[in-house]
């Protein structure tokens, strides 16, 4: 059995909350339920399984998202061989292992201990009492995150050690971490065992990959020197001026996915939850600021002379609150950087029917993380000699928290937010009565901040002079902006009927 999961985002602390470690207890408990299931055959009769193998691909220990790279001049785009790079990543990244040692703590007790399921009487059924353990494996595979454990040479190797001892790790630490699953023969093996093709998938964002995941990329430019420095400087130039829900609220940036949606999300936090116009105001000036200082960072200037997308007028306007749009903001943000790949959608299953192990029918299941939206996307039914082969294209989604904007009213900026947790299970031969596949994902709301909420609505600015948003008790909510008609999805969007997009002066 083969199970996946991707996109835990384990900080150091100085930079927002991680998921809690009750999560990681419940992946053990998991596992456990899968390996019985797993142990089911299509005869019906049950053999316990021989072993599981946990792949955690990509972004796992977060190295980027931390505020110490702006104790010093060094950066993630500093030379790789320097040894003042190696000094502030080891930094970073035992602060990472100390400060989710308990989360870490379940990883090692997976490795140590394995997962109990029944033995089987000789008649092929479970029978109670003490279990048998089942070995598990951890594989680590790198990301746009944590791409530092792909780095060559012996202080990398020392520190991959470190690693793999608090997590239990079965991946050989005295070479780079695998980025790609050739990179190790045993993925290879399990992976083709399972009939499975995966990768982290920023290989496919061009803001987080660019052709070598031994160097750093915009998206790292974009993490330290723009969110890092975000929260540091609003707290020092605002410090008690911010409400509390506003500071609440800010230090969830971390968890807006795509980063280039923060400055939406921005907007509808101040709108609800800031009643002071120079506040707001000075919030913005301090965000575009830094928005600016980026956009001339000498990293983003050289991109611009042979990326083939528009990137920094682009950049602008997907980032400056001086350069918004007046309608549509987010969804251009969205439909852009999704034309930066090449594809008129966020979703990454277009890249997956490029893959060569898809292409030549190696692999059933084309698995990758790094959106942090989980999806199962049928691709393609071969039909030849009596068999038949469903190819599935499949995201790991995350384990962490997630905002996700809202359709009602989406020029209100606002966005909801849920605990998630996502894994994928494949299974070989005739394992889970023949089954191929199974995904989970798991939401656990979020109370929303108790806190009085701020927003003037036009229904009712005229008649509440103060701001406060108090609707009459079961007034029906007006819809002025939702079409009474019939949808027409057949029909595409044509020049005339785009709205049109102007620059906010």
């Amino acid at each position: 059995m083969l199970v996946i999961i991707s996109d835990l985002h384990l900080t150091d602390g100085t930079s927002g909350s991680t998921i809690s470690p009750g999560a990681f207890q419940l992946l053990g408990e998991r596992l456990a339920d899968l390996g019985f299931s797993a142990s089911r055959r299509r005869d019906g009769s049950y053999r316990p399984i021989q072993r599981v193998d946990l792949v955690l691909l990509g972004d796992v220990a977060d190295i980027i998202r931390s505020t110490q790279w702006l104790q010093s001049s060094v950066r993630p785009w500093d030379d790789p061989k320097s040894p003042e790079l190696f000094e502030k990543v080891s930094q970073i990244t035992g602060s990472i292992l100390r400060h989710n040692e308990q989360a870490l703590g379940e990883f090692r007790k997976l490795a140590q201990q394995g997962i109990s399921i029944p033995e089987a009487t000789r008649e092929g059924q479970p029978v109670g009492g003490q279990g048998r353990p089942v070995p598990v494996h951890i594989h680590y595979m790198v990301g746009n995150h944590d791409w530092f454990f792909h780095l060559p040479g012996e202080n990398y190797n020392r520190l991959r050690r470190q690693v793999a001892a608090h997590m239990g790790l079965a991946t050989y630490p005295d070479a780079p971490f695998p980025h790609e699953i050739w990179e190790s023969n045993e993925l290879v093996q399990v992976m083709r065992q399972h009939k499975v093709f995966a990768r982290h998938g920023d290989v496919y964002d061009p803001f987080n990959y660019e052709g070598d995941r031994d160097a750093s990329s915009l998206g790292d430019v974009i993490v330290v020197e723009l969110l890092n420095r975000f929260g540091v400087k609003v707290s020092q130039e605002l410090g008690d001026d911010l409400s509390s829900s506003a500071a609440a609220g800010l230090r969830e940036i971390d968890n807006i996915r795509p980063l280039l949606l923060i400055p939406v999300w921005i907007d509808g936090l101040l709108e609800r939850c800031c009643p002071q116009p120079s506040v707001r105001k000075e919030v913005k000036r301090i965000w575009d600021s830094l928005a600016d200082d980026f956009l001339d960072h000498s990293f983003v200037r050289e991109r611009d002379t042979w990326c083939p997308v528009d990137i920094v007028d682009g950049l602008q306007k997907a980032l400056k609150f001086s350069r918004r749009l007046s309608v549509g903001w987010a969804s251009w943000i969205a439909q852009w950087m999704a034309n930066s790949r090449g594809v008129d959608t966020s979703s990454f299953s277009h890249h997956a029917l490029t893959e060569q192990d898809f292409r030549n029918r190696r692999a059933k299941h084309i698995v990758y993380g790094h959106t942090h939206r989980a999806e199962v996307v049928p691709l393609d039914a071969s039909y030849a000699d009596g068999y038949v082969l469903h190819q599935v294209y499949f995201n790991s989604g995350t384990w962490r928290r997630v905002h996700e904007q809202t359709q009602f009213a989406p020029r209100e900026h606002e966005f909801i937010a849920a605990d998630t947790l996502s894994y994928l299970a494949f299974f070989k031969d005739d394992e889970r009565s023949g089954r191929p596949y199974e995904t989970w994902t798991g939401t656990l709301g979020i109370h929303p901040f108790a806190e009085t909420s701020y927003r003037v609505d036009a229904a009712h600015a005229a008649a509440n002079p103060s701001g406060m948003h108090h609707p009459p008790s079961g007034a029906p909510i007006a819809t002025p902006n939702v079409p009474l008609r019939a949808p027409h999805f057949a029909v595409p969007l044509g020049p005339s009927n785009v709205p049109e997009q102007n620059e906010a002066r």
